[in-house]
């Protein structure tokens, strides 16, 4: 989740100011904890002895289920707050680190199997020397999964329709989600930008997903899961770095 702006108490994205509030949030929604964590979870399948960095972990819920399927995990957020948390959650046996995604990555090359990416990318106005370092620290036959908002949804939905070619700058206030003023910046940018972004780096991509309710939450939230059942949300990538991958691409710096 890298932050942008100063010190200053309604900063963007200060996921420090309100993480116990969202880290609440997350674990139990309709769109992360019924939505999108378990179509992540789909696309990783059988973890199970596997090297995974979860970029951009926040306080941890991805982390947890995949090291309770097995995985060896590690884990890098902007926001010390919400690592916390996550250490919390996780226990001293995992690599937790607090680290900005636009920043070059604290691992060794081909330290991993999986980097996994729940909701961060779009956070970020230039993804190549991100995706650049998750290549970096991805061993050959490794791979990147990714979620994102769904870029269509902004395209269909806001009256007058943005420029769908345009990478362009959005912000939005969760004060009513967190209890107090959180005003938040994503990058908005169309489907073939960000695979044109993920084949710059180095990644083939192996499957786009657009994901459907956990039916768990038909009960928990039935409206949410009528309403989300027919809608789109986020969008899932599984991008591979090819087994016979020669040097990975530059870092950053």
């Amino acid at each position: 989740m890298p932050d942008t702006g100063n010190h200053h108490p309604t900063r963007v994205n200060d996921y420090d100011s309100f993480a116990e509030a969202y880290s609440a949030l997350n674990d139990t929604s309709l769109l992360n904890a019924y939505y999108e964590r378990p179509a992540m979870l789909a696309l990783a399948g059988d973890v199970a002895g596997r090297r995974v960095l979860d970029a951009g972990c926040g306080s941890g819920p991805l982390a947890l289920a995949l090291r309770d399927r097995g995985a060896v995990v590690s884990g890098i957020d902007v926001s010390a707050a919400m690592v916390g948390l996550a250490r919390e959650r996780l226990g001293g046996e995992v690599d937790l680190r607090v680290g900005d995604l636009r920043e070059p990555l604290p691992f060794a090359e081909g330290a991993f199997d999986d980097v996994v990416s729940s909701l961060a990318l779009h956070y970020l106005e230039d993804w190549g020397p991100t995706l650049a370092e998750m290549r970096r620290v991805l061993r050959p036959g490794g791979r990147l999964i990714v979620s994102v908002p769904h870029p269509f949804v902004d395209y269909v939905s806001q009256d007058p329709r943005p420029d769908y070619h345009a990478t362009t700058s959005c912000t939005n206030n969760w004060s009513e989600l967190v209890g107090q003023p959180a005003p938040m910046r994503f990058w908005r940018r169309p489907l073939y930008a960000m695979t044109d972004a993920f084949t710059a780096a180095g990644f083939r991509l192996g499957v786009i997903s657009e994901p459907r309710p956990d039916p768990a939450a038909r009960e928990l939230h039935p409206e949410g899961f009528r309403a989300l059942s027919t809608k789109l949300a986020h969008l899932l990538f599984l991008l591979e770095v090819p087994p016979d991958a020669g040097e990975p691409g530059q870092p950053i710096g």
